[in-house]
């Protein structure tokens, strides 16, 4: 396999998702993930409880094909229908006609709440239960302008000016039986009783009822009727229980139940008697048309019997032969016939085409009887002049008659239709609420589904610190810098308990080193490795000078140096530790120690080397304290003076441990680093990058100093870094060391 092969096989899979490694980078934050959800979890439902409930109030309508026409026949068509008469009945309920009209009739342009404290003031008027009629909660904390339970107020009537509508007003309850309305500005409109009309400021009110201590505030507002209909045609949810099956469920609601109720059961009302007003309008539309055609039929029939006596006197015949009066009766009968079935053809061209099956068999009974009529008039054309005249008048008078007896019958029929009329429409349920289960806030839903933002939340969060990341926390990156681990050193918390407690305890004289309070740490026993594998390192070093720095401050670098040195000792060897941050010192600390003397005081020859040796409660431990801070500490470092010092003590020693400020910060280290014969560099796992490292490494081998080896301090046992863990292997020191 080529190189280029061997790198395109590589990317392809770093671009592969591990989901082991996501799985153990969530573990690892398994804490934060815990602490995100759990927040989010208590957050959906501290707002499930003091939410608001919203309760719904359903009814069922039905709505049957429309009756028309003079028989009140059910309206058919040929023609496709698009949508069913539901989803037209349905825009019809929503329409601003009956909503407009709720709005006017209910007076729900009115606004009237209590004023709550925000956030618990609401849910605590709802918990609060009133042992008698009337009563109200106390306040709490003096908030006596806030509703705290039991208030109540109901404003019967509200005019304002145009400029006022819409805007919120403050009305402020007063001795028993007043109050005083302002504006938002708190600028005073009227004032006056309770249960009468006041008027002033071009402002109407009467407020009917108001139960609340004096000082307490109420918002009140005057709507638009349009705003507020245009508002409940949102609120208000009307669906079709299936297609074309005329059931139709309405459904509103609001934290008022009652309110809920009154407002579905007016919609239902007011549609069904505007559905009762259109059908009985057709109605009395015919009956307008039939009483204007009363006048003008008996007219004419007055003057059909007015013509037939004229004839019978003047003619001296009064009576037809047997075989006229029956072609006299069949021609009446057909002409009666006749004219019904062109009064049904008004009727049914209004309903259909003229290629309609109804349409047409009605023009063929019409042709068929007109065809009969035809046959008797040739019977009639056979008879004596004077027959045919008398028939011609009586047929005439008959005709008429019939006709004008015909229309007296119909238009009491639409009287009775008119004044009976039940529209299309019949409410089958009224309306009615759930008062004891809210259909809002779903509490079980709220929580779970905060839960799961939370734990969205949480994962997103993880892998957004990860993206930004750059701390190592796996050995091997500072390996393939060139640089060999020497040790990982695991996180103790005690030694951080140690620390809390010394700073708590200021005067105490306990040591803070981790090595002589429990020596049985893990990172201690980690440092005792590190110590059989500096023995080894440092043979073929020029000196016994250990330098021990970091890339920045806050790594451990003094915890290592000084628990280091005290295992060193501990094994019968010689060593001294000096701490070279002159900036600021430590190490000093780790031992009880004032610095009055130190490394500043002999680099500036005020002092010899041997004078500021200070003997520790460690045997075979000595040490040298930065001393006080020096202005020029580069300055100190460059003088032959610590060359000369340097040179004097190492004889008397095993090992001399210098502790110096990070390399980053300042250029002390790099001054250190050439009088030491082995360089090792603290990092610190989740903190130390990789570029600081290399960053560190080149600039010492700048000047001519390499550096040994890395100590990975501080490593914590993580899922994702499970292999690397010096810790991961489970085995037991503080076992062994019993």
């Amino acid at each position: 396999m080529t190189a280029m092969n061997r790198t395109s096989l590589d990317e392809v899979q770093d671009s592969r998702i591990d989901l082991a490694t996501i799985l153990r980078t969530l573990f690892d934050h398994k804490g934060l993930i815990a602490s995100i959800v759990g927040i989010c979890v208590l957050l959906g439902a501290t707002y499930a409880i003091l939410a608001t409930p919203i309760f719904q109030a359903n009814a069922m309508i039905q709505i049957e094909p429309r009756k028309v026409g003079i028989e009140g026949r059910t309206e058919v068509s040929n023609k496709p229908l698009s949508v069913s008469q539901a989803t037209t009945e349905i825009e019809l309920i929503k329409s601003r006609a009956v909503l407009g009209k709720v709005v006017d009739d209910l007076k729900l342009y009115i606004v009237q709440k209590p004023k709550y404290i925000p956030g618990l003031g609401s849910y605590m008027a709802r918990r609060f239960k009133p042992e008698r009629e009337g009563a109200l909660a106390d306040p709490m904390f003096g908030l006596n302008s806030y509703a705290w339970g039991g208030e109540k107020i109901d404003i019967f009537q509200l005019e304002v000016p145009d400029a006022l509508l819409g805007e919120k007003m403050i009305m402020v309850a007063g001795k028993p039986g007043t109050f005083t309305l302002y504006d938002e500005d708190r600028n005073k409109l009227l004032s006056g009783p309770v249960g009468q009309t006041v008027e002033g400021s071009g402002i109407k009110i009467q407020v009917a009822a108001l139960n609340a201590r004096p000082g307490t505030e109420f918002t009140v507002a005057r709507q638009r009727t349009l705003t507020t209909a245009l508002d409940f045609q949102d609120r208000l949810k009307i669906m079709e229980a299936g297609k074309d099956s005329g059931i139709v469920y309405l459904s509103i609601q609001d934290p008022d139940p009652a309110l809920a109720k009154r407002i579905l059961n007016e919609v239902s009302r007011l549609y069904v008697r505007q559905n009762v007003e259109r059908s009985s309008a057709e109605a009395a539309q015919r009956l307008e048309f039939l009483r204007s055609q009363l006048p003008a039929v008996r007219k004419q029939l007055e003057q059909s019997e007015i013509a037939l006596n004229n004839f019978q006197m003047g003619a001296k015949s009064v009576d037809l032969s047997v075989e006229t009066k029956s072609v006299l009766d069949q021609v009446v009968k057909l002409e009666g016939t006749l004219s019904d079935l062109k009064m049904k053809r008004v009727d049914v061209e209004r309903l259909y085409t003229p290629e309609h099956p109804n349409y047409r068999a009605l023009m063929t009974q019409i042709g068929q009887v007109e065809s009969q009529k035809a046959a008797l008039l040739k019977k009639i054309e056979a008879l004596p002049a004077t027959q045919q005249e008398l028939l011609r008048l009586n047929r005439d008078m008959q005709v008429t008659s019939q006709t004008y007896t015909l229309l007296l019958d119909k238009s009491q029929e639409q009287d009775i239709l008119r004044a009976g009329s039940i529209g299309n429409v019949r409410i089958i349920d009224n309306a009615d609420a759930n008062v004891e289960e809210p259909v809002k806030p779903m509490r079980k839903i709220i929580v779970l589904v905060a839960a799961l933002i939370g734990l969205l939340l949480a994962v997103a969060t993880v892998f957004v610190r990860q993206a930004f990341y750059r701390g190592v926390d796996n050995p091997e990156v500072i390996e393939n810098l060139g640089m060999p681990v020497y040790a990982s050193l695991p996180y103790s918390r005690l030694q951080e308990r140690l620390e809390k407690a010394a700073q708590s305890r200021s005067a105490s004289k306990e040591p803070r080193l981790l090595s002589v309070s429990a020596p049985t740490e893990l990172a201690i026993e980690a440092l005792r490795s590190l110590r059989t594998s500096l023995h080894f390192a440092m043979l073929e070093a020029r000196n016994n000078v250990l330098m021990i720095s970091s890339p920045t401050p806050g790594v451990g670098k003094s915890f290592v140096s000084s628990n280091l040195a005290v295992i060193i000792a501990q094994t019968g060897k010689r060593v001294l530790l000096i701490d070279a941050d002159m900036r600021k010192g430590y190490l000093h600390k780790m031992f009880n120690l004032t610095p009055k003397h130190g490394l500043s005081d002999t680099l500036a020859a005020r002092l010899g080397s041997k004078e500021v040796i200070n003997h520790t409660e460690v045997r075979n431990l000595d040490f040298i304290s930065c001393g006080y801070a020096a202005p020029n500490p580069s300055e100190l470092l460059m003088h032959d003076n610590f060359n000369k010092m340097i040179s004097e003590l190492s004889p008397l020693y095993d090992l001399v441990i210098i502790d110096t400020p990070p390399i980053l910060a300042v250029t002390d280290a790099t001054l250190v680093g050439r009088q030491s014969g082995t360089c090792l560099l603290v990092t610190r796992f989740g903190l130390s990058t990789a570029k600081e490292i290399e960053a560190c490494k080149r600039r010492l081998m700048h000047n001519g100093i390499l550096i040994k080896g890395a100590i990975f301090n501080g490593v914590l046992r993580k899922a994702s870094t499970a292999d690397y863990d010096c810790a991961a292997y489970g085995y037991d020191y503080t076992t062994v060391r019993k």
